[in-house]
């Protein structure tokens, strides 16, 4: 017999980034857990494969595009996804965007407004939407930050990225303790180097990746699936009295 608290039935979970990469490897395990989920993104043909996969686990399943920097596109998104679901129980603020590899001397403001946009003020929107649904409605819920290994180790020429998941810790420590009051658990998840299309550059250089895997006790890159696991936990009741974590899941990368 599975372990109960584990089993999601009845539960809403919403991931940002959701149709890809790490995100939509959250969203198949909540699926799979039972909870119905809605996705967000900002391409619709990828929504609506990945709405098709989450549809076919026999949840309710949601997609919305949504550029997450848009303040008011965000709350239009999660205004549509309770119109369809109900309720939100757990969000995971997951969407983001890469930063470009700059010395901090060149740095422009450009660049650093085109990566917090998305990466923090993306964050803070989605964020701030589950927790005034949330304490409105009563009864806790879970809000979850995907930052980085970025937010606690020297992210040499990309100091624009590392701020925003940097950011995203302080934030996130802040709320647990803010919103533990009204039950809501907040955790950040430190990603290390994982295959996605972010990074699809980087892992197809061999010269990055003879580098790299060898200070990778496990041996490979990461993948989105590696993060169903932790997703189920955060947003399941075994995890009801865990909060204000950063939990790197990074294939030992960090402590090699």
């Amino acid at each position: 017999m599975a372990y109960r608290p584990f089993d999601l039935t009845g539960k809403v979970a919403l991931v940002t980034g959701g149709n890809s990469g790490i995100g939509l490897g959250m969203a198949r395990a909540l699926a799979e857990a039972g909870a119905d989920v809605a996705i967000w993104g900002t391409n619709a043909a990828k929504n609506a494969e990945a709405l098709a996969a989450l549809s076919a686990t026999g949840v309710r399943a949601h997609a919305e595009i949504c550029d997450v920097g848009d303040e008011a596109a965000v709350e239009a998104a999660f205004a549509g996804t309770l119109a369809t679901l109900g309720r939100v129980d757990a969000c995971f603020a997951n969407a983001g965007t890469y930063g470009r590899k700059m010395r901090f001397t060149e740095l422009d403001s450009a660049e650093w407004h085109r990566v917090t946009r998305v990466n923090l003020d993306g964050a803070f929107h989605t964020l701030r939407a589950a927790a005034r649904h949330m304490v409105e409605r009563g009864g806790g819920g879970v809000l979850v930050g995907t930052a980085s290994l970025a937010a606690i180790e020297g992210a040499a020429r990309n100091a624009q990225y590392a701020a925003t998941k940097g950011a995203m810790v302080a934030m996130i420590r802040a709320l647990a303790v803010e919103l533990a009051r009204h039950g809501i658990r907040a955790n950040a998840v430190l990603p290390g180097w994982i295959e996605t299309a972010m990074t699809a550059g980087s892992v197809a250089d061999e010269r990055f990746a003879a580098a790299v895997l060898p200070r990778i006790p496990a041996r490979r890159w990461g993948t989105g699936a590696d993060f169903g696991g932790i997703a189920v936990y955060l947003a399941s009741d075994a995890s009801a009295y865990h909060s204000g974590d950063c939990l790197v899941i990074d294939g030992g990368y960090s402590l090699f």
